[in-house]
């Protein structure tokens, strides 16, 4: 701000910023002193690099406009977040692994483009998670857009927690968002926003292409951060990402079993097809009690997984470690 007074607390925040420097430099001085050569090895093995961008992207067929320079700055900045926050990336390629295969055929069945996957993937994280403003599950929905897109919720029920079912309801509001838009961009842009708040941008600012329109911040970056991801997951390599094929989480065979009536216990029940009730709950979120009552009489299809729910990873040899110590 123009004649903004400099005040004590920047004097305060300049000493500490000059104080914390002064100990770094100490740091790295004493290191090199205990073990010469020490920060050219740190140099060697530790590097941060800005990330060349794809001169042509799409999402769902559509062309990104690269040349428009905010354009290619909004990308710059979701591709370095996603890449240099390695522990929720390294998660997303692990768990895409065996949400994607659930998700991408019935993206496919109801014509909806398979770039929509990602979607699940930015809003959840493919975790059956709660935000603050109470949407819920794999896609996100809240409780009155569930019940309108057809999912069950109720105390005992609750469908958005149900991968399958919620995935044929987002695939619901996709095709009805296209409808009204002609646009995939600008559909996907609604599943944040809410058409009808996309509709009154529309009309403010004249224009109906995604990448002219100012949305806010959320929804600014939200066709960014899809496309941030989908780069990396489509060429994990290219961003240093190496993950082996048995780092991945495996899909996990399941069975189904036909219900509809009640059940007074999870727990026995579960116990009747040799699991827990962890196991039970894992496979089936969309269960939100311990017992269903079920007045109505309505038929559901409990996943049971098949035989064995124990997995391989990659473990390392503790002897090989002592040895190599």
């Amino acid at each position: 701000m123009p004649g903004k007074r400099f005040e004590f607390r920047d004097v305060s925040f300049l000493f500490i910023s000059l104080f914390i420097g002064v100990i770094l430099i100490k740091l790295f001085v004493f290191s090199n002193e205990k073990d010469p050569g020490y920060f050219e090895r740190f140099l060697e093995k530790y590097g941060i690099f800005a990330l060349d961008l794809p001169a042509d992207i799409s999402f769902a067929g559509e062309r990104v406009p690269m040349e428009n320079f905010d354009v290619a700055e909004s990308l710059d900045k979701e591709l370095l977040i996603n890449t240099y926050w390695q522990s929720q990336t390294v998660l997303f390629l692990k768990k895409a692994n065996r949400f994607f295969p659930v998700i991408e055929p019935i993206l496919k069945e109801n014509n909806i483009p398979d770039d929509f996957k990602y979607i699940a993937l930015i809003e959840s994280g493919l975790e059956n998670s709660i935000s603050p403003s109470g949407a819920k599950g794999y896609w996100q929905f809240l409780e009155g857009t569930a019940k309108e897109y057809g999912l069950e919720v109720n105390k005992e029920v609750d469908e958005r927690y149900h991968l399958i079912k919620s995935t044929e309801a987002a695939c619901r509001y996709f095709a009805k968002a296209y409808e009204k838009f002609d646009n995939w961009t600008v559909a996907a842009a609604s599943y944040n926003m809410g058409r009808t708040n996309i509709i009154r941008q529309i009309n403010r600012q004249k224009s109906d292409n995604y990448y002219d329109l100012v949305l806010g911040d959320e929804t600014g970056r939200y066709i960014y951060r899809i496309l941030a991801v989908k780069l990396i997951l489509e060429n994990p390599e290219n961003y240093g990402f190496n993950l082996r094929d048995n780092d991945l989480y495996e899909p996990i065979p399941t069975y189904k079993v036909k219900i509809d009536s009640t059940i007074n216990d999870f727990a026995d029940f579960a116990k009747n097809y040799n699991i827990n009730y962890k196991i039970l709950k894992y496979f089936n979120p969309w269960l939100r009690d311990n017992q269903l009552k079920n007045p109505a009489r309505n038929t559901y299809f409990i996943d049971i997984p098949e035989k064995s729910v124990s997995r391989s990873f990659t473990f390392i040899d503790t002897l090989s470690i002592d040895s190599i110590n």
